[in-house]
């Protein structure tokens, strides 16, 4: 395929590239072969450079440059760690420093390297076709192994790492993020084929969440469905508040034990919950010693923390600890933008699908802006890079609406299963 995407045709590397992005443990049997381990690193670069070589364009984003100036800042921001003695330099692989700042970058590249092929409706319907089977994929992974155990009553020690490899916690973030993508994206379909199955995805998405077990992600979904109901369907808002009353009667009894585990009987924290706490404070004296360029990108995993973590377990305090107060306008600024990006497309597009990718892709940033109050889940291509792929496509939505009349198309994604590189499912 990067043969392919260098010989002409990178938008096909893009569409193989796709449900690997999120699937790790699909990835991980590339490592059985030479530079298995950077598969994905030489696939963007090889789809980016045949873009680049056959003409391709990017279509115009403040979001490049912001990328761009937060990298470069990131770059230089290890080393002042290493000067201040936090972390050793990073000049190669064998530095996990410098080893967390390339898998970091490669999360804009997959943005860059979507938003150059993906150049018409087709592309974008394609995209979005593909990561609906990306998500099924997942969705099956977490189903077959959540029904393969007992849940009569809640252990932590029946989670594992689930499809993208690293916990249920960031598997849930990813799941939260996409259910709520196509539950807005669905808002604007027609057919009623086509709303039946994007419901069934959604409503599938959300049972796998929900034996993910993971708090956030319960949170972030939500707050998305509230932005949603006053958005576009104010009935949500009365269902919501049904289910804020009713969630112990309906929910099943280990979700119920699980969220209930977070205060004991006596008012206490439980331990997890308890660690998030001491983490925090410990940060804030972190924060106060170096508050405008913090202490260093990536140098937070060689401290010593409470019970030896090596996660803030949130985002936006890891950011101003390593990074200072520079390092979170930068965050904001990418939030910000990805938000005024889905709106725009929603409010402004008129093309059905672009309205229905604009409310879906707002949707999926406030899921991902709630669920990083509780852990990193912005620095993991398996939580992000399908994500930034959806981005990518909206973004060239956005000048497509903005550049020329609506799309005579029809607005559904009618049945382009023949475009679908079958191969890249195996």
């Amino acid at each position: 395929m990067s043969l392919v995407s260098l010989g002409g045709k990178p938008l096909y590397g893009l569409y193989y590239m796709i449900p690997f992005l999120p699937y790790r443990t699909m990835r991980d049997h590339f490592l059985d072969y030479p530079l298995g381990s950077n598969v994905l690193t030489i696939l963007v670069f090889a789809v980016m450079i045949g873009a680049v070589i056959h003409g391709k364009r990017l279509p115009k984003s403040r979001l490049y440059l912001i990328w761009f100036g937060f990298a470069v800042y990131l770059y230089f921001s290890m080393w002042l760690g290493t000067a201040l003695g936090n972390a050793p330099a990073p000049l190669w692989l064998s530095d996990d420093n410098f080893v967390t700042w390339k898998d970091y970058i490669v999360i804009p590249l997959v943005f860059v390297a979507t938003s150059l092929v993906v150049e018409d409706r087709k592309a974008v319907r394609t995209v979005i076709l593909l990561t609906a089977i990306s998500l099924l994929f997942i969705d099956r992974s977490c189903l077959m192994d959540s029904m393969s155990r007992s849940w009569n009553s809640f252990d932590e020690s029946k989670r594992d790492g689930g499809p993208l490899g690293y916990g249920s916690n960031q598997t849930a973030a990813f799941l939260a993020q996409f259910a709520m993508f196509f539950w807005g994206f669905v808002q604007f379909m027609k057919r009623i084929k086509v709303k039946l199955l994007s419901y069934a995805l959604v409503a599938t998405t959300l049972l796998a969440t929900m034996y993910t077990f993971s708090r956030g992600s319960y949170v972030a979904v939500l707050f998305s469905v509230f932005v949603l109901g006053v958005l576009k369907d104010r009935k949500l808002l009365a269902l919501l508040g049904i289910f804020i009353f009713t969630w112990q009667f309906v929910l099943p009894t280990a979700v119920q034990e699980r969220i209930n585990m977070t205060q004991s009987s006596n008012g206490r924290l439980e331990a997890s919950a308890q660690e998030r706490v001491d983490l925090w404070t410990a940060a804030k004296a972190s924060i106060a010693s170096s508050p405008i360029v913090g202490a260093g990108f990536a140098t937070f995993q060689y401290g010593e923390h409470v019970a030896n973590l090596k996660d803030t377990h949130n985002w936006y305090v890891k950011v101003m600890v390593e990074t200072g107060l520079i390092g979170l306008i930068f965050a904001i600024m990418l939030l910000q933008q990805m938000l005024t990006l889905g709106y725009r497309l929603f409010k402004r597009a008129q093309d059905p699908m672009y309205q229905g990718l604009g409310l879906g892709l707002f949707l999926a940033v406030c899921s991902c802006a709630v669920a990083n109050c509780f852990g990193d889940r912005w620095t993991y291509l398996e939580i992000m890079g399908l994500m930034w792929v959806v981005i990518g496509a909206a973004t060239r939505a956005d000048q497509l609406e903005g550049g020329t009349a609506a799309s005579t198309e029809s607005d559904e994604l009618d049945s382009p299963m023949h475009m679908v590189p079958h191969g890249a499912y195996r």
